[in-house]
């Protein structure tokens, strides 16, 4: 039965923690947005959106939580993103209350 509800739960989170997932990805390493996309939809077995994507990816620089520096490699360029400062302490925060509701759970 878990199954069945397996692919609703996983969009449903998708949508709705879009910013917490890019975030976690671009803290592994810096990377552009296709890869990002690309690597969503293999792990997660969802399509992204590209009018999904780059609003979210713009809306966590506009916050401080990336960071977006053009590179070049032969005639084309892309926006390549880091994580910030404070787009760590965001994530660790969003760790941190996921842990203290799980614990809670548990008592």
């Amino acid at each position: 039965m878990p199954e069945t509800y397996r692919k609703e739960i996983v969009q449903h989170i998708i949508r709705n923690l879009l910013d917490i997932k890019l975030l976690r990805i671009v803290q592994t390493q810096p990377t552009w947005g296709y890869k990002i996309k690309k690597q969503i939809e293999a792990d997660f077995s969802v399509k992204l959106r590209h009018g999904a994507l780059y609003p979210a990816l713009n809306n966590l620089e506009k916050k401080g939580f990336l960071e977006c520096k053009k590179q070049t490699k032969g005639k084309r360029a892309r926006k390549v993103y880091t994580i910030t400062a404070n787009g760590k302490i965001y994530l660790q925060t969003y760790y941190d209350i996921i842990k203290e509701l799980l614990d809670e759970k548990k008592q």
